[in-house]
């Protein structure tokens, strides 16, 4: 039936999240929502959809879910279990929940929580509240479906042993709480917009998924770092048709054609940026999309507001100190003041001993020597950068800048 693969397609997650409050359990749940679809494909053609469609799976499932309990030769305790009531009653106590309390909104913390291991977080979010398969998890995350599998039970395990509470924190707790929820879908947002290998410069999929995370977020739990971490997404998310050429070759922002940069994603993000900064409640999140929107005002590279960029970069350090927006700022600060400087400020960091396996430190220094004209110390540091990358089109991107030096 169209009506039941439309409404699997929408709603299937939120109908688990549901399932999942009611069963207290993440297999169970995921039981009971196949074995609803599954009496509805058998009863709707027959007896027609039924007025609340949803709450109609929901209860079913939950029926289901109690029977198949109550016939197992275990003597599973039911006690968790609440007793199936009228569907429609079921519906009305679903819509009438303050929206904080959304059961999507539960799930997302359950599966982000701290006492998880962070590759755990990142696997069960995308399985439980995307919807992804293994597979697919596995493909983006380059390990075996058999590995990823095995994370995920280990994370349902863990939920399960440690009573980790399917529940919102509370405000005195959301902090803490939040972060780790914002940062799975920021890690699997920058997996998605840049892989870390392969042979795709993108991930569309990951990339979508993270925004579409964003966006309940955002409906759910309107933060100011929410609306940060979505404004990032959606002004990064603007660049994706301008990265790449056709055939997948990689396009330096100060190349890229930006007639083609999404003009809607954009004004929906500086929307954004300009309400959490407003909030006066902003964290690093806002202020990465800050600089984003910094750059999605400018027409043209040369129309680039440097000095800005500048700024806010050092506000972000100040806020979250890292060698990763040290390296940044290091490239704003030599497109402000000119390639020594942000030469000199790159040594530093190398000199410290930090970011000496990262790709992008040898990369960029590269590039201040070659702009400076010292060829040989450009040379080596491409190899440098070629020899840890494991994306195809920057391994060919640094492929070509040797061949042009040569």
């Amino acid at each position: 039936m169209d009506v039941l693969d439309a409404l699997y397609r929408s709603d299937s997650r939120r109908i688990l999240a549901t399932l999942i409050r009611l069963l207290g359990d993440f297999d169970q749940a995921e039981d009971a929502l196949h074995e609803a679809f599954r009496a509805a494909l058998e009863q709707w053609p027959k007896e027609g959809v039924p007025a609340n469609p949803r709450a109609w799976l929901i209860s079913t499932g939950r029926f289901k879910a109690i029977d198949r309990l109550r016939r197992s030769r275990f003597e599973a305790p039911l006690d968790s279990i609440q007793e199936p009531a009228d569907p429609q009653a079921e519906e009305i106590e679903e819509e009438n929940k303050d929206g904080v309390e959304d059961d999507r909104l539960r799930l997302v913390f359950t599966c982000c929580h701290p006492a998880l291991a962070p590759e755990a977080r990142i696997a069960l979010t995308l399985r439980e509240v995307c919807g992804l398969t293994t597979e697919e998890i596995s493909r983006a995350f380059l390990t075996t479906p058999a590995t990823l599998a095995q994370r995920i039970v280990r994370a349902k395990t863990k939920i399960k042993e440690a009573r980790i509470p399917y529940q919102v924190p509370t405000p005195a707790e959301l902090p803490d709480r939040l972060d780790p929820v914002l940062r799975v879908i920021y890690l699997v947002f920058n997996e998605g917009y840049s892989a870390s290998s392969g042979d795709t410069l993108t991930r569309p999929d990951l990339s979508g998924e993270a925004i579409r995370l964003g966006r309940l977020l955002m409906d759910l739990l309107p933060e100011p770092e929410v609306m940060g971490l979505l404004a990032l997404m959606l002004l990064n998310e603007s660049r994706r048709s301008a990265r790449a050429t056709p055939d997948g070759e990689l396009i330096l922002l100060d190349q890229q054609d930006r007639r083609l940069w999404n003009a809607g994603l954009i004004q929906e993000g500086q929307g954004l940026v300009e309400r959490a900064l407003a909030s006066r409640r902003f964290g690093p999140y806002t202020l990465q999309a800050a600089i984003a929107a910094v750059h999605s005002d400018a027409a043209d590279p040369g129309a680039t507001d440097w000095a800005e960029i500048v700024a806010l970069y050092n506000l972000l350090l100040r806020i979250e100190p890292s060698p990763v927006i040290e390296l940044n700022r290091a490239v704003a600060i030599s497109m402000r003041e000119g390639p020594s400087a942000g030469l000199e400020l790159v040594d530093d960091i190398l000199a410290r001993g930090e970011l000496e396996e990262y790709h992008l430190t040898h990369s960029v220094r590269a590039d201040f020597y070659r702009q400076l004209g010292k060829m040989a110390e450009a040379r080596a540091a491409y190899y440098q950068a070629l020899a840890l990358t494991q994306q195809e089109p920057e391994r060919r991107f640094l492929k070509k800048r040797l061949n042009e030096l040569n």
